[in-house]
């Protein structure tokens, strides 16, 4: 009898293993209050978009052969630079983290999910006026670039406190799984694994700032105090594109061969990896160079656990998803460029070596495979947070469009990196000798304008999808 009991146990258990037919890797939207905040941290991120679009095109031009001659770039090239990759990737991630907290969570503490909406908007307006009312010299630090300027560094600060507050509440109020694992409760557990990620950075940014040594100034100060958080907050941006992408699978119609429990357990492995970090600062301080070197191997290895794995599943669901039917093929080209992009900037990361503009290759198309599938997930919860659908035709064609320029940039880059082109530079200080080299990144240069028509298409959409409100409560 015991045995029979021990081979029905595991019976039973390696059927909660096996996918399901069509498990359903997706979350309701809640109506109310949480709905409304979500929809404020929406459009902050669309906003952070707008801006660093505009910034965008002064960087492609002062890279482009010939015409970066007819463009000021010294200066204003860098302050371009450090306004552009903050709102891109800093103020757009944690706005899009916000929203998919809020839907996430529970209803307690909204008053505190409000002031983290509040300071963020405070933040962001901060940063973007700062070039323009006092003189500050841009600092090209690693993660987080800054204009070291009082206005410019009260409003990253004030971003920072509203990101702390966002990740407590995440942590505070907590999505509740449910022992029935599904896969609305994978995902839960995957939003909320984000958000124990965020808390160790904001974690790693305070220990960092305590422990860097007096007599550190400038470049070398922010390269300290951003090192360490800024690769653990990677892990959260990857943890929450994990979420998007077998969302996204799911509402195309997706069979992912992935159970609740498997795709808990890939989270869980992405999620572990995060902890390794304070253990770096626990046995080095954060001046030696073992602290840097260990962070980049834990970033480089730490993630590919999860995120090869889950991609895998999902590539392998995709052949069955409903590609002929007109409503989920925006969401299936977000979906393909975005594991496209990833895929080929993390493959770029192993060729690095040196300081050249590989490294801006390799981080391109990481943060634009997570920016993909974020953009991809606005396309489906438009209608699901009151809004219109957005044009099928151009949202099927704005993720090619987006994705295929960032390719050719990031292929420029890598052509370029290969005879030594440097990064951080612009004009006459990159010193491009050989056509090889002009061709390079002139094919950058194109492949950015084209980009830049993506992301700009992907605003006219959403803005456009707004403008047209009426309730749709669709399933999720």
């Amino acid at each position: 009898m015991k045995n029979a009991a021990v081979f029905d146990l595991v019976l039973r258990w390696n059927r909660t293993l096996a996918a399901p037919a069509a498990t359903q890797f997706a979350l309701p939207i809640p109506l109310g209050e949480r709905r409304l905040v979500a929809i404020g941290w929406l459009a902050l991120g669309l906003a952070a978009l707008v801006g660093s679009g505009l910034f965008s095109i002064l960087l492609v031009l002062a890279r482009t052969p010939y015409v970066q001659q007819l463009v000021p770039v010294t200066d204003l090239f860098h302050v371009a630079l450090v306004v552009h990759v903050d709102l891109s990737v800093l103020v757009w991630f944690v706005s899009l983290a916000g929203m998919l907290w809020t839907l996430n969570g529970g209803e307690r503490w909204l008053p505190l999910a409000w002031m983290a909406l509040t300071l963020a908007f405070v933040g962001t307006v901060f940063m973007c006026v700062a070039p323009f009312v006092g003189h500050g010299m841009p600092v090209m630090s690693n993660y987080v670039p800054v204009l070291d300027n009082p206005v410019f560094l009260y409003g990253l600060s004030v971003l920072g406190a509203a990101f702390a507050l966002l990740t407590l509440r995440g942590l505070a109020v907590p999505a509740r799984i449910g022992i029935d694992l599904h896969g609305t409760g994978a995902l839960r557990f995957g939003l909320n694994a984000a958000a124990v990620s965020g808390a160790v950075a904001v974690l790693a940014l305070a220990w960092s700032w305590y422990s860097i040594p007096a007599g550190f100034h400038g470049k070398a100060y922010y390269e300290l105090l951003f090192w360490g958080p800024g690769h653990v907050i990677q892990f959260t941006w990857t943890l929450l594109m994990l979420v998007a992408w077998l969302w996204l699978a799911t509402l195309v119609g997706a069979r992912v061969p992935l159970s609740p429990r498997m795709a808990v357990l890939m989270f869980a492995v992405g999620l572990i990896a995060v902890f390794i970090a304070p253990l770096i600062y626990f046995s080095w301080p954060v001046i030696a160079p073992e602290h840097k070197r260990m962070l980049t191997w834990l970033m480089r290895f730490g993630g590919g656990l999860a995120i090869l794995p889950m991609g895998l599943a999902v590539l392998a669901g995709l052949p069955c998803a409903r590609s002929a039917d007109a409503s989920v093929r925006p969401l299936r080209a977000a979906l393909v460029s975005s594991m496209a992009l990833f895929a080929f900037g993390g493959l770029i990361g192993f060729t690095i070596q040196g300081s050249d503009v590989r490294i801006p290759a390799h981080y391109h198309g990481s943060i634009v495979g997570i920016t993909l599938a974020l953009m991809g997930l606005v396309y489906a919860l438009m209608p699901r947070l009151g809004f219109g659908l957005p044009a099928r035709r151009l949202a099927t064609l704005q993720p090619y469009l987006y994705g295929g320029g960032q390719l050719l940039h990031i292929i420029g880059l890598m052509w370029s990196g290969g005879y030594g082109v440097q990064r951080k530079v612009a004009g006459s200080e990159q010193i491009l000798k050989t056509p090889q080299e002009i061709a390079g990144m002139g094919l950058m240069g194109l492949g950015g304008l084209i980009a830049i028509v993506g992301g700009f298409l992907f605003l006219v959409m959403v803005f456009r999808a707004m403008a047209r409100r009426g309730v749709e409560d669709a399933p999720a």
